[in-house]
């Protein structure tokens, strides 16, 4: 067996006989005091109310999940700006594709209502953000591709139907 190996499945097994033993004696040592408090469920240090298995709202998943893209983006445009101070040209070059479809991107968002916590229909949004534009092929496509929040939807079938 290479010496390399060798001290590696040392260093591997003490690491996990040194975790072992102490939560053992960590067992050992504690005091066993059950109650009702602590098996009670904890959620962000505030008591629950109510059932656990409610519906949340998609909404916390979509912002949750725009944090990361432009997080991951804040990260991938980090070492493309310090390669700019030496190299600008090229990185422009390289960074211009990237930049591009990440602004298009958060446009998109933007423009059909999901960076809005409380959302309405593409028309309605259209109307209050952008009075003094008029809808032209890019803003009809825009508005043709953007999701539209179901509530505001009924809404709007309720309205046309006169009700």
């Amino acid at each position: 067996m290479d010496k390399s190996l060798l001290s590696i499945a040392i260093f591997m097994s003490f690491g996990l006989v040194f975790v072992c033993v102490n939560m053992l004696i960590g067992k050992a040592l504690r005091p066993k005091l059950d109650n009702q408090e602590k098996g009670a469920i904890y959620e962000c240090g505030e008591p629950t109310v109510g059932n656990s298995w409610v519906q949340f709202d998609l909404r916390f998943y979509i912002v949750a999940l725009f944090y990361l893209i432009f997080d991951v983006e804040v990260a991938l445009i980090y070492p493309w700006a310090v390669i700019f101070k030496d190299h600008a040209i090229p990185a422009v070059i390289a960074g211009l594709p990237f930049m591009l479809i990440i602004i298009i991107g958060y446009a998109y968002e933007w423009y059909s209502g999901s960076l809005d916590w409380v959302r309405h229909s593409v028309n309605d949004a259209y109307a209050v953000n952008r009075p003094a534009l008029s809808v032209g092929p890019v803003e009809g496509a825009l508005a043709s591709m953007a999701r539209r929040d179901p509530e505001a939807l009924a809404d709007e079938a309720d309205q046309a139907a006169g009700h």
